[in-house]
């Protein structure tokens, strides 16, 4: 079980395995969880004990994958209780695993009837329409690198794509995929007001932006910190983020007038000296209060043009000024540059999280940036740019047209499905 939420269906099938002799809990850890669920309110530690607590339990062992078969052949038990809720639906296979072994080690599969009117997704459901605290939020980032091969971000620039970013999911075959968390992009805040990328929109607009997001969210959000500014102002950016939730901040090495990256060295990209970037981090790290928050050191070296032995002299440097991670950012189509850095840096350091924004070398997947040495993917503007070409051909069709009813009905969803896209609009 995943115990993250006791209840009464949970507590029957305990009672009813307590009758057959010790009883040994099978617990999800969040490893195993992250690939099929979201990850859980409560920390494997902290739903052990829980469980460990619960009488008629005797002992409870770590499940570390989502199929059954490694744990049943290890301790080879009797019997195996499980709830009928997997003859049909995803579960399926698991069932018809554990039956083969429990045949193959000579024990039997006693199966519980379903407890009515309870679930565990119905009450995660209901909890999180209760919305997250700032330190739970906080928390989640640093759960999710040590649970999931890859965490996977993509840009919110408003509570709609907060909404988004929370909700939306694909289920490919027994794998359930959604997002983990949001990245605060200055691109796509800039944007979205009509300014360009150049630090224009203020700290203190931004922040009253993201708060939209936060407040229709209970993902993790990463925040893009530009250069981060001065050392003196850097110290209150981070007191302000981390007192509003915000799992982390990226700042980036660069100094003066901001361009933005993928400009390359078709625009001026000045790089700030490692001694001067390495004060701005310790600065930011004195500054935090929990030991939650994360700053994460960008390094532009491979933007403006330098070798990888450049960017890995600054990773190395960053990481022992205090960074909480490295990411490495590139142009370069081919990614190559990116997979480089990652594999020599892996080679000494094997701990410290890699973000990777694969905006430019998009054709390589979560798997194979993961197999470089990747922790998170940030999918860093594309809703805002899958946004902008619907709006414009929808209102080139209202002009074409001089009506509404051909953009109505090739790029609009229907007023119904707006009304009710918000929850709570519905009585």
């Amino acid at each position: 079980m995943i115990a993250d939420i006791m209840h009464p269906g949970l507590i029957n099938i305990i009672n009813e395995g307590a009758k057959h002799g010790d009883l040994m809990i099978g617990l999800f850890t969040d490893r195993a969880i992250a690939t099929h669920k979201r990850i859980p309110y409560l920390t494997y530690e902290q739903r052990k004990m829980v469980v460990e607590h619960i009488n008629g339990v005797s002992i409870v062992v770590p499940q570390e994958e989502w199929s059954y078969v490694p744990n049943l052949l290890k301790y080879k038990p009797d019997y195996i209780i499980h709830g009928d809720d997997w003859v049909e639906g995803p579960d399926k296979w698991l069932r018809k695993e554990v039956f083969e072994v429990m045949k193959q080690i000579g024990g039997e599969v006693i199966e519980i009837p379903y407890t009515q009117g309870i679930t565990s997704s119905g009450l995660d459901k209901e909890l999180k329409s209760l919305g997250t605290t700032p330190e739970a939020r906080m928390k989640s980032l640093r759960r999710l690198i040590s649970a999931k091969p890859v965490v996977r971000i993509i840009e919110s620039h408003n509570g709609l794509t907060g909404l988004i970013a929370e909700h939306i999911s694909v289920d490919d075959g027994s794998v359930h995929k959604e997002f983990d968390g949001m990245w605060a992009s200055s691109l796509t805040d800039s944007v979205s007001k009509g300014k360009p990328d150049i630090e224009a929109v203020d700290l203190t607009t931004r922040l009253h932006d993201l708060n939209d997001t936060l407040e229709v969210t209970t993902k993790p959000v990463i925040f893009d910190g530009d250069t981060g500014g001065k050392i003196e102002h850097f110290r209150f950016t981070v007191k302000t983020l981390e007192r509003l939730g915000i799992s982390a901040v990226i700042i980036e090495d660069k100094v003066g007038l901001k361009q933005n990256s993928l400009f390359g060295t078709a625009a001026v990209q000045n790089q700030d000296s490692i001694e001067g970037f390495c004060a701005k981090i310790r600065a930011g790290k004195e500054a935090q209060v929990t030991r939650d928050f994360m700053v994460i050191a960008r390094i532009e070296s491979l933007i403006a043009g330098k070798p990888v032995a450049d960017a890995l002299e600054r990773a190395h440097a960053y990481v022992a000024a205090g960074a909480d991670g490295i990411m490495i950012h590139s142009k370069n189509k081919d990614g190559q540059d990116i997979k480089a850095f990652c594999e020599q840096f892996r080679a000494t350091d094997a701990t410290t999280p890699i973000v990777a924004v694969p905006t430019t070398y998009s054709q390589f997947t979560e798997t194979e940036l993961a197999e470089w040495g990747v922790n998170i993917v940030i999918y860093a503007n594309h809703l805002l740019r899958s946004a902008y070409p619907a709006m414009v051909n929808c209102a080139k069709s209202i002009l074409q047209h001089e009506r509404a009813k051909e953009a109505s009905e090739q790029y609009c969803m229907s007023v119904k499905d707006i009304l009710e896209l918000i929850p709570g609009t519905k009585n």
